[in-house]
């Protein structure tokens, strides 16, 4: 019997997404949680699994296609007692399993899951995989015997240690041809930044997560009537309580001491002072949110990823530290979970690391509101009637005036500015 495989709820707020790359064709036969196509949204790049075993039909959506969650992606023709209900909600985490994250694009955590494929159209009949212990998947068994990779040589990064298309791409590249043939070539990065891959002059089209990215900013710029505001900090008593503690800090943790924590310390007290920035528009209402999960902005190759703080009002400085330090690093090694770029409801972002010193960002939707950190900078200010050299910072935000007006931004902004210039050596760090 035929069943119909849907476009799956990708995490939390994301409605639709684009079709990437199928890693399968009509006619081949798939295994239960076989990845079958790859879906790129503004948040993340997944692959939908099957959800039992049988044999592609129809594939009813092209590469490049935008799909709204529901919307059908494919036939699958599988056994009477091996289908789930053909009318069952396929989009939930009962019906079918979840959406494997591509480290292309996003962070996982201590456990890395199943990277970024190749298509398998190319490939006309799968040759046998190598043998090896632990579960192999047919398209990861198909690459490593296409290009006669002894798997029992790769370390595994994926989910219990699994072999994954990456681990297998990467050990491609790492590895020397085989005497007198030429090693094949590997498919292009579909994080690589487009201009690496043009020549000047050249057209080059949209990657399906920088495309997702633009609609998702065009859309958020549509939705919500922006509105900016800016200050400068002193950040001379961030400064000197950092120096004070960062090395200590830095032999005790294992991670450094910057600027970010304390920034996201006098923004999550901030938050709480001006709720209605904590918020989202939601027709006739404006609906708080009860937690503060604070998202950090992260540049990646081609892109721009938010992983969250979940409960961000509840840790120390330290604590902000440590956990930024890892979501962060987990995002630019590429190997974030879904869950780690859920559930944000206000986004920092600290564009000073790149030494910017005047940033206007656009509103990551559906929030109320984003503030930048630009880099702190040595200059001239006036103190009473003299002039001295300070650290000196400047905070932007950009807020949605449906729901905020100028004086809450103040507000905001005046509360960040007056917990930073407040701290000094005696401030708790822990």
């Amino acid at each position: 019997m035929a069943i119909t495989v849907k476009m799956p709820q990708l995490g939390e707020s994301v409605t639709e997404g684009t079709i990437g790359s199928w890693l399968v064709k009509p006619g081949q036969q798939v295994s239960k949680y076989e990845s079958l196509v790859e879906v790129i949204t503004d948040k993340v790049t997944a692959e939908v699994p099957s959800p039992a075993a049988g044999t592609i039909g129809e594939l009813l959506a092209e590469e490049g296609q935008l799909l709204t969650v529901g919307q059908p992606i494919c036939t699958l023709d599988v056994a009477e007692g091996d289908s789930p209900e053909p009318d069952a909600p396929q989009p939930t985490d009962e019906a079918q399993p979840m959406p494997v994250v591509s480290p292309s694009v996003v962070a996982a955590g201590s456990q890395p899951i199943d990277p970024v494929t190749i298509p398998l159209s190319s490939i006309s009949s799968p040759p046998a995989p190598p043998q090896v212990e632990g579960f192999i998947s047919p398209a990861v068994g198909a690459l490593a015997a296409e290009h006669g990779v002894d798997l029992a040589l790769i370390t595994g990064t994926g989910f219990e240690g699994r072999i994954t298309k990456r681990d297998v791409l990467l050990f491609l590249e790492g590895a020397p041809a085989s005497p007198g043939e030429p090693t094949p070539p590997l498919p292009a990065s579909p994080t690589a930044p487009a201009a690496t891959q043009a020549a000047p002059g050249q057209r080059v089209v949209l990657s399906p997560m920088r495309r997702a990215i633009a609609e998702h900013m065009v859309r958020s710029r549509k939705t919500s009537p922006h509105a900016w505001t800016m200050m400068e900090v002193d950040m001379s008593g961030v400064a000197t309580a950092r120096a004070a503690h960062r090395e200590r800090f830095r032999q005790t943790t294992g991670v450094d001491l910057s600027f970010l924590p304390y920034a996201m310390q006098a923004t999550c007290r901030a938050l709480r002072a001006v709720p209605s920035m904590n918020a989202i528009f939601d027709g006739d209402a404006v609906v708080l949110q009860r937690a503060v999960n604070l998202g950090l902005a992260v540049s990646v190759p081609d892109g721009l990823i938010v992983p969250v703080v979940k409960q961000a009002d509840r840790y120390s400085i330290a604590g902000l530290a440590q956990v930024a330090a890892e979501l962060i690093d987990r995002a630019r090694a590429g190997k974030s979970r879904l869950e780690d770029v859920e559930g944000g409801t206000f986004t920092l972002n600290n564009a000073g690391a790149l030494g910017t010193v005047m940033s206007q960002a656009i509103i990551n939707q559906p929030q109320a509101a984003i503030l930048v950190m630009d880099a702190v900078i040595r200059r001239p200010v006036a103190i009473g009637d003299a002039i001295a050299i300070r650290p000196m910072m400047n905070l932007c935000l950009s807020f949605d005036h449906r729901i905020n007006d100028g004086a809450a931004a103040a507000k905001l902004l005046g509360t960040v500015k007056g917990w930073l210039e407040a701290v000094d050596v005696e401030t708790p760090v822990y």
